[in-house]
């Protein structure tokens, strides 16, 4: 069978699909008997929890309890579909608050994936509740995280279109992925 922690981190901006695609990858991997198991975004828990966005000060915490939740589930399971991962709380304590702080301990770990996966913003936007900022950040979030992973030099596959086209390209990164591991 494939190593232990095989981690899967879906990346993008909001209302771009990652937690339709983890859910998806997730049921894909059950059909095939392949022991998975999806890491919810922080960030929607806490928000969801709260009824509100998080402050510049709670940012930290939100991506430790992001990384902690992904370490944990990689110990447990031979593949983990991480809807997101530290790194996008960076991107957004960067976006909203002009703090970067957090982008060298998100991208160290971000390394740490197995396979990268950026869903592209080519899907409408939608509103949820207190966690989205609008459509107009949308495009901005994107940029940041883009610089981020290439100046990071951290390799990444962009998953785009809609559908089931859109599940057979991440499907075929993370058989690809998988094989190699």
């Amino acid at each position: 069978m494939r190593a232990a922690g095989f981690v899967v981190a879906l990346l993008g901006a909001e209302c771009s699909g990652k937690t339709t695609l983890a859910q998806q990858l997730h049921r894909a991997l059950q059909q095939q008997g392949i022991d998975g198991v999806v890491v919810d975004e922080a960030l929607r828990t806490f928000c969801c929890e709260r009824g509100r966005t998080p402050t510049h000060q709670e940012q930290a915490g939100i991506a430790q309890r992001q990384a902690g939740a992904v370490a944990d589930a990689a110990r447990c399971h031979d593949v983990v579909i991480a809807d997101t991962t530290a790194l996008m709380t960076a991107v957004y304590s960067e976006h909203f608050f002009n703090d970067t702080r957090l982008y060298d301990h998100a991208l160290a770990l971000q390394r740490r994936c197995g396979l990268t996966l950026l869903c592209a913003s080519d899907l409408p936007w939608q509103p949820d509740g207190h966690q989205r900022a609008g459509a107009h950040s949308r495009a901005m979030v994107d940029a940041l995280l883009r610089v981020a992973l290439l100046r990071s030099e951290t390799v990444f596959s962009v998953i785009s279109g809609s559908g089931a086209a859109r599940l057979s390209v991440a499907l075929s990164a993370l058989q690809g992925a998988l094989s190699k591991s």
